[in-house]
């Protein structure tokens, strides 16, 4: 697996995993409001961010998209934490360890190209296949959950993160 930077055309293909209401709102939280998501809806959400954050791409041997988030600095005076988000695999490959590989890729990016110390990131506590999947590559919970307050109810938000060297 590698990255490379997201594509006008990834947004088709990453809108597409989202099948049902929950996932949109477990993997977008409040941010993408609307179901189904049209195929645009991401790169459209990525252009009104402009340069706040940075969308990628994981893609296999074959050149085939398999995964996607994005990173950011949350204080942008401080470079040492990036937080993820939008963090998705492909549902065609999920069940493979592909999750856990994106997400150490993540890491490694996160620490070889940014100079980063630690990854922030959330997951809601209704999400258990992703919050196994972040605590296999040692993220840890904060102890700071919040409730979020969502269309479709309120969730509980796990806030996680990873010190790296």
């Amino acid at each position: 697996m590698r990255l490379r930077d997201f594509t006008k055309e990834d947004s088709a293909v990453v809108c597409s995993w989202i099948t049902t209401e929950n996932e949109l709102y477990q993997w977008s939280a409040d941010r993408l409001c609307q179901f189904p998501l049209p195929a645009d809806a991401l790169y459209k959400y990525y252009e009104s961010m402009g340069n706040r954050l940075t969308p990628l791409t994981a893609i296999d041997d074959e050149e085939r998209v398999v995964g996607h988030f994005f990173i950011r600095y949350p204080n942008p005076k401080d470079r040492s934490i990036v937080r993820l988000g939008f963090v998705i695999v492909s549902k065609a490959v999920r069940g493979q360890g592909l999750g856990k590989q994106l997400m150490q890729t993540a890491i490694d990016y996160a620490r070889q190209r940014l100079h980063a110390t630690k990854i922030t990131l959330g997951v809601f506590s209704n999400n258990g296949s992703a919050l196994l999947c972040y605590k296999s590559v040692g993220f840890h919970s904060t102890n700071k959950d919040e409730p979020y307050h969502l269309p479709i109810g309120d969730w509980k938000d796990i806030e996680m993160e990873i010190t790296i060297n």
